[in-house]
């Protein structure tokens, strides 16, 4: 099986969508689907209706959203990103 689906709304600019980039291919991800919300204000009133948020990046791994770059690192830090990442993972936490 292949790794989930990992999904970010971005801007070319921000360095917490960086950083997030860096974190997950660190964490063996090899793609990543951007979305520049930068490039069409429309993706970012998507991304607002589907997470809330309005601050990028906001980051999906499968279905599971798991918000932006803090709430990615907590994720490592408390073990929970790799299961998630893993290929057998459903995407849902």
């Amino acid at each position: 099986m292949s790794q989930p689906r990992i999904l970010m709304y971005s801007t070319a600019v921000c360095p917490y969508c960086q950083r997030a980039e860096q974190l997950l291919k660190a964490r063996g991800v090899t793609e990543i689907e951007k979305l520049r919300v930068d490039l069409d204000p429309a993706l970012r009133d998507a991304m607002m209706q589907k997470t809330g948020r309005r601050t990028v990046p906001q980051i999906f791994i499968g279905d599971f959203h798991v918000g932006g770059c803090d709430d990615l690192i907590a994720l490592d830090q408390s073990g929970k990103l790799a299961p998630l990442l893993s290929p057998d993972a459903s995407g849902n936490a």
